[in-house]
């Protein structure tokens, strides 16, 4: 079975289609020199796409989700830091999907975003969640059936997550294994580099038993 892409049409009657420079992301996220090389060298151009609000798709916002921005990204490579990305989300006050476009195909990311406990005025943004290059021209489904604004962003942002929902399963828990299958993945790479490298026999013996401990914590977390 494939993996769903993530990439939804969205209503004619939400669309913006305005160009974002550069320059506003900066005035609000105020990025250090590094990040700003990787914009320059990374993007071509931001454009906002879509605005998914009660006055463009008739669905009630919640306290959470009040509107959710669909941005366009044209790259100049088919790799962008995640830095970028968080970098845009930091300096937008409300979830957004990205779809990433480079020689004629598109990939969608997001990470989830919602106002901290803490102060509703910050927003606690997760690790991102990537879906597959897929061409342009693919027909994508309608957006999914919700009741408001916050089930409409729990639908759009599950079909990128790297392991499926389980069954009564919430999203808050469902990020959680999916973030930390993330790290445990990242962690399984470098286990395995370093045991690539490894010149002990007994070194590579524990190294390999570390990796078979890691391989079946991944399993339990996509079961």
């Amino acid at each position: 079975m494939s993996k769903p892409h993530g990439l939804f049409s969205y209503p004619p009657q939400a669309t913006v289609g305005k160009a974002l420079p550069k320059s506003k992301v900066y005035e609000h996220a105020k990025p250090g020199s590094v990040l700003r090389a990787l914009f320059v060298s990374q993007v071509e151009q931001i454009s906002w796409a879509y605005k998914l609000a009660p006055e463009t798709i008739n669905l009630p916002a919640t306290s959470a989700v009040p509107e959710i921005q669909i941005f366009d990204l044209l790259l100049k490579m088919p790799k962008l830091d995640n830095a970028v990305l968080r970098c845009i989300d930091k300096s937008i006050p409300f979830p957004i999907l990205f779809q990433l476009r480079f020689d004629g195909r598109m990939q969608a990311v997001a990470a989830h975003k919602r106002p901290s406990d803490a102060n509703a005025s910050q927003w606690i943004i997760s690790d991102y969640f990537v879906g597959p290059w897929e061409p342009e021209t693919r027909v994508r489904p309608a957006l999914p059936i919700a009741l408001d604004l916050g089930g409409l962003y729990e639908r759009l942002l599950r079909p990128l997550m790297p392991v499926p929902v389980r069954a009564g399963e919430t999203l808050r828990d469902h990020l959680d294994r999916a973030t930390l299958l993330l790290a445990k993945q990242d962690e399984a790479e470098k286990l395995a580099e370093r045991l690539a490298r490894a010149k002990q026999f007994n070194r590579k013996v524990e190294l390999n038993a570390q990796l078979r401990t890691i391989r079946k914590e991944l399993n339990n977390l996509s079961a």
